[in-house]
């Protein structure tokens, strides 16, 4: 299943309202707080940077995750546990 969103510069500017070089900042920052998981479960389907798109995506456009899943091309069981398991403190605030 192959979806119509990635972590892509036309992407990354449309849906997140960041600049590409902000965007860029946002996967590494998760990725130095542990955002790659804890290692022993099972990997994620979708890299980080598509992960962290997932969550801006559903936190700045306030789609369902039956709208996220084809857009991302995974399933909305992926889609549920990837934006729930980020929880909203770790969102940046503006500025």
């Amino acid at each position: 299943m192959a979806g119509v969103l990635r972590a892509e510069r036309v992407w990354g500017e449309t849906f997140t309202g960041l600049r590409v070089d902000q965007f860029g900042r946002l996967p590494r920052a998760v990725r130095e707080r542990g955002g790659e998981g804890c290692g022993w479960s099972r990997p994620w389907r979708l890299p980080l940077a598509e992960r962290v798109l997932l969550v801006v995506v559903y936190y700045r456009a306030n789609l369902t995750m039956r709208q996220l899943a084809p857009l991302f091309g995974v399933s909305r069981r992926t889609t549920r546990s990837i934006a729930g398991s980020a929880p909203v403190s770790s969102t940046p605030s503006p500025g």
